[in-house]
């Protein structure tokens, strides 16, 4: 993992993104905190050249975004076009919807529906990717569960991939299963998402790297093994400021970052 492959889900700040004024403003402190790289969502109702200038301005790459099933179904061509401009290769959609979520036929019909999409994005050099949260696990019919479905339902009678998987480790954990073998499951997964599980209370709580019981080394080297390309750092809820927890999970990160002595001919970004 190199420095220039962390990225910031602004999803964390959103409450600080609402305005092209106050988007401004957050990514400068997430600049100064170290990211170079940024995952576009939740911020507010924002022109897309906007929110492209303001990141430009502050050296931010945009590597993924999240979108609402609703605009890929029916504005997939402005999707393009905004991903296109801002050269961002990944988009992401946040969550199943809820009707498909009860059912192994839900699951099955939503891959179908997936691939749909994510052939018409791969057309376009673009390439859609599913983050999941803990429903997923749900087991139905013969074990099967839905991460299983979508994943079984990305490469239909064994035609390429229409779309791959963007997991997210704190919702692996809460759904029962293990961050590390499903990273390895993912074989084609190029996005990330990282966020630590505290228990607190004897409650799980969303935590910064390092802060909770997650093995990150672990995680770290499975990416590493299945070629992540995007590190994103996500705390849907912070206990603290969340700049501050954002420096937090930068800073646990940096033991995984290679130095510049370290780099060689046959690792690449």
């Amino acid at each position: 993992m190199f420095k220039k492959q962390i990225a910031a889900q602004l999803y964390t700040l959103r409450d600080y993104a609402r305005t092209a004024e106050e988007l401004d403003a957050t990514l400068a402190k997430v600049k100064a905190i170290g990211y170079d790289a940024v995952q576009v969502s939740g911020i507010g109702p924002i022109e897309p050249d906007e929110v492209k200038r303001i990141c430009d301005a502050h050296g931010l790459a945009i590597c993924a975004t999240h979108v609402s099933y609703e605009r890929l179904l029916n504005d997939l061509d402005a999707i393009i076009a905004q991903h296109q401009s801002w050269n961002c290769k990944y988009v992401g959609l946040g969550g199943l919807p809820s009707q498909y979520r009860t059912s192994r036929e839900g699951y099955e019909e939503m891959a179908t529906i997936l691939c749909g999409i994510g052939s018409k994005l791969a057309e376009a050099g673009l390439e859609l990717v599913y983050h999941n949260h803990k429903f997923e696990f749900q087991k139905f019919s013969g074990g099967v569960t839905g991460m299983d479905l979508l994943l079984e339902g990305s490469t239909p009678q064994g035609e390429p991939a229409a779309y791959s998987l963007e997991l997210d480790t704190y919702w692996v954990q809460a759904g029962g299963a293990d961050p590390v073998a499903w990273i390895r499951k993912s074989q084609r997964m190029k996005v990330v998402h990282l966020k630590d599980m505290a228990i607190q209370d004897d409650q799980q709580n969303f935590a910064e790297i390092g802060e909770g019981n997650l093995n990150w080394a672990a995680i770290i080297e499975a990416c590493r093994e299945i070629g992540v390309e995007w590190y994103v750092v996500e705390q849907d809820t912070c206990q603290r400021d969340p700049f501050e927890s954002l420096a937090i999970s930068y800073k646990a990160l940096q033991q995984w970052v290679y130095q510049e002595e370290e780099l060689k001919g046959d690792v690449t970004v």
